[in-house]
């Protein structure tokens, strides 16, 4: 049995290779000690995070997939009364960039990228990307998929994760175009309650993680306590290449009617089809636009499920 105790995963296993990337991969970790998500660190990157650095969202608890989710606001609040409302509240705070308020996190995005690297054989990742989720007891995420490649890190708490199929009818073609194209939110992606009947379930224990494959629909459960996880994020070469064909399939089905639209990653049709991504993408042809969040309430200590309505506004990023 290879153990590798000294390093982030601790219970790699020299098939994982041939698994990574292609089928859900669970596995062990060892930064559920890391001070980076104690109390006092995450305290200190709420305080710290810009605006536009951070989400904090609330959606109502039900059974199931829940409904839209809500946007708020953190004001004139400490790091520790923000961290109070989530232990007994209804929301979760993504903070999108803590690298940016202290570079701990960015060197461990890179510590966690090089031991898939030296593990994988071919795999060469960039534009990396980690998310800190914060989120309270019993909280809900609405079944969505994600465009690079994407893995979840159990740090303290445990969440129940179902991963659902890659292919339709779990996730759909257009929709998929859709999303890469901008016009679909992740988490607005078509869901059917017995989707469930075929969804991989995970109970994820603080000091566990795991990969799934690319674009692959989730949602998850939060258990009866204060999560705390993160995601990280990439991109390669192989993952690019099928980003470009989605892409200039979803022109090809929205402006010109087409719909058997080919998949395939090699060939003449993927060179013409990543010529066409490429036209589109960085020209003012491109319709990706920023993404715009109308902002309804704002974190309270004092009201019920943390949640105070305010005057709604918009932001964009």
């Amino acid at each position: 049995m290879n153990l590798i105790t000294d390093q982030i995963i601790t219970d790699w296993q020299p098939h994982y290779e041939r698994l990574f990337g292609k089928f859900s991969l669970e596995l062990s970790h060892r930064l559920a000690a890391s001070p980076l998500f104690s109390d006092d660190a995450l305290a200190a990157l709420i305080e710290k995070s810009p605006r536009d650095a951070y989400h904090v969202n609330y959606s109502q608890k039900t059974p199931g997939n829940p409904p839209k989710r809500r946007e708020g606001e953190i004001k004139g609040l400490s790091g520790r009364e923000v961290l109070d409302v989530v232990k007994s509240g209804n929301i979760w705070i993504n903070i999108v960039k803590p690298a940016a308020v202290d570079p701990a996190y960015g060197a461990l995005l890179d510590e966690v990228y090089g031991e898939f690297e030296e593990r994988v054989p071919g795999f060469k990742s960039y534009k990396r990307n980690l998310t800190l989720l914060i989120s309270s007891p019993n909280v809900s995420v609405k079944y969505h998929s994600d465009v690079p490649g994407q893995s979840l890190w159990q740090v303290r708490g445990t969440k129940t994760l179902y991963v659902y199929p890659n292919s339709a009818p779990f996730i759909s073609q257009p929709a998929l175009e859709k999303l890469i194209l901008g016009q679909l939110r992740e988490t607005d992606m078509p869901y059917e309650a017995w989707f469930d009947d075929y969804a991989e379930v995970h109970v994820l224990d603080a000091g566990k993680m795991i990969h799934w494959p690319l674009n692959g629909p989730h949602r998850v459960v939060n258990g009866d306590m204060l999560n705390v996880s993160f995601t990280t994020e990439h991109w390669t070469n192989e993952l690019r290449r099928h980003y470009a064909v989605n892409y200039a399939n979803g022109i090809l089905r929205s402006k010109a009617g087409l719909s058997h639209l080919s998949q395939q990653v090699t060939g003449l049709s993927y060179y013409s089809k990543l010529a066409l991504a490429g036209l589109v993408k960085f020209t003012p042809l491109n319709p990706q636009r920023q993404k715009v969040y109308t902002v309804d309430f704002r974190v309270d200590p004092a009201a019920p499920e943390g949640v105070s309505d305010i005057e709604s506004y918009q932001f964009a990023k």
